[in-house]
């Protein structure tokens, strides 16, 4: 097996710790999620160097397609040529957007996975040329600031308080391929990717034809779009935590909630969703966002089983009148 140029491994350390510092991880191992392709295969490569001996394997075959058993041994085979851990794990698709369901699938049995084995993070091979792609496509989407933040570097797996970590943002797709040819490794390769019934294949094409376009500029913006939304995210949970309150004044003690709407829109449309989860609802920033249009008008909203009420209110403690939101569940419908 043909050793890594250490300059690469020295460039994935610095990039693993920046998004999990050794403070943070102290001593746990890392969980990696390798497809068989290029991208992820390098991605473990560069980790067995960089963290030798603290490192786990796992492939999902999500029983789509008949080459999937063989890329799953592949990446076992690598795996046990270097004494790493491995899991074959099985996702069950269910119907509906096929790409959608088969990543919420697929961490879904991953979470799972991490978890029994005590990881202290999960990390996936998505890179610069990912990241544009994404960016590229939520614009063309109209996607507000969450969705142009597109692929973060840090998360947390879905429904899952696991670390998901993506350490290759900064790496471009040629480069992680260079690595695993490097290493004798020849990699599988997914007919989907190269399926133009797929927006991403589409824009992939369209992006490699464009010259003009920096695929690692269009990644760093993202990056820096990302940044822009936890600043949001973090003023989201300072107005959760001063201008929501408990509604004492309904009369049959129902569970109710005040929102002193006193911020941008994009602030309060965060501010409505959880609002909405905490009485038992569920709603997208879309219906989130034209809720709030409604109230700011001075018309009455309903989202998931949720009434909420305009007004204006003197706010207990600042001595000044300010938009007043009241959130409550819907009262049943009357049959005649």
């Amino acid at each position: 097996m043909q050793l890594i140029d250490p300059d690469l491994v020295e460039r994935f350390a610095a990039d693993l710790e920046a998004l999990w510092p050794r403070d943070v991880r102290d001593g746990a191992a890392l969980g990696l999620a390798v497809s068989g392709g290029p991208d992820s295969l390098a991605l473990l490569l560069l980790a067995h160097a960089a963290l030798p001996g603290r490192i786990a394997v796992a492939s999902v075959d999500h029983r789509l397609r008949p080459e999937a058993a063989g890329e799953v041994a592949l990446v076992e085979q690598v795996c046990a040529e270097r004494k790493i851990p491995f899991a074959a794990l099985q996702a069950d698709v269910p119907p509906g957007n096929l790409q959608a369901q088969a990543r919420r699938a697929r961490y879904a049995v991953l979470g799972e996975w991490a978890q029994a084995r005590g990881l202290g993070a999960l990390a996936t091979a998505h890179h610069a040329d990912d990241q544009a792609e994404t960016l590229l496509l939520r614009l063309n989407r109209g996607s507000g600031l969450s969705g142009l933040a597109a692929v973060r570097s840090v998360s947390l797996l879905d429904d899952n308080e696991l670390l998901l970590l993506r350490p290759l943002l900064g790496w471009r797709k040629g480069e992680l391929a260079e690595v695993t040819a490097r290493a004798g490794i020849i990699a599988a390769q997914d007919p989907s990717n190269a399926n133009r019934d797929f927006d991403r294949v589409q824009m992939r094409a369209h992006l490699a034809n464009s010259d003009w376009l920096d695929v690692r500029a269009l990644a760093t913006s993202a990056a820096h779009l990302a940044e822009g939304w936890r600043a949001i995210e973090w003023y989201a949970g300072l107005d959760w935590d001063e201008m929501v309150h408990p509604d004492e004044d309904r009369p049959d003690a129902s569970p109710g909630l005040v929102y002193y709407a006193n911020v941008p829109r994009v602030v309060a449309i965060e501010t409505i969703c959880r609002i909405i989860r905490e009485l038992g609802g569920h709603c997208t920033r879309s219906e989130a966002a034209r809720a709030f249009d409604r109230l700011w008008r001075g018309e009455n909203a309903s989202l998931s089983g949720v009434l909420a009420v305009p007004g204006i209110e003197r706010m207990q403690g600042v001595g000044v009148e300010l938009r007043c939101w009241r959130f409550a569940p819907e009262p049943p419908r009357r049959l005649h």
